[in-house]
């Protein structure tokens, strides 16, 4: 874990997929909020995920890190329930519309 990290507010989610998504010689997990960008940033900042891994609604963040943000308070969820709570709750850019 970075050594900036603190413990997570668990009142609010962060989640968190497993990470199958190939790139770049690793695979990717999708780090995601369903209350709000700001705290999917501070989040991110907190656990020093680069905001350069930020895309548009979601963190792609390496398989390496998943562990660490799980421990740091980071949801683990399928890849399905990340979709289902990204899009209730009015955050999640839809494909067509990047």
């Amino acid at each position: 874990m970075p050594r900036n990290a603190r413990s997570y507010n668990s009142a609010m989610a962060v989640l968190i997929d497993r990470a199958m998504w190939p790139a770049h010689g690793t695979v990717w997990a999708h780090l995601v909020s369903d209350t709000s960008l700001e705290e999917l940033h501070e989040f991110a900042r907190l656990n020093e995920v680069p905001r350069r891994s930020f895309d548009r609604d979601h963190y792609d963040v390496p398989e390496h890190r998943v562990a660490d943000l799980i421990a740091a308070g980071a949801e683990p969820v399928s890849g399905g329930e990340l979709v289902r709570r990204l899009t209730a709750s009015g955050l999640r850019v839809r494909a067509k519309d990047r």
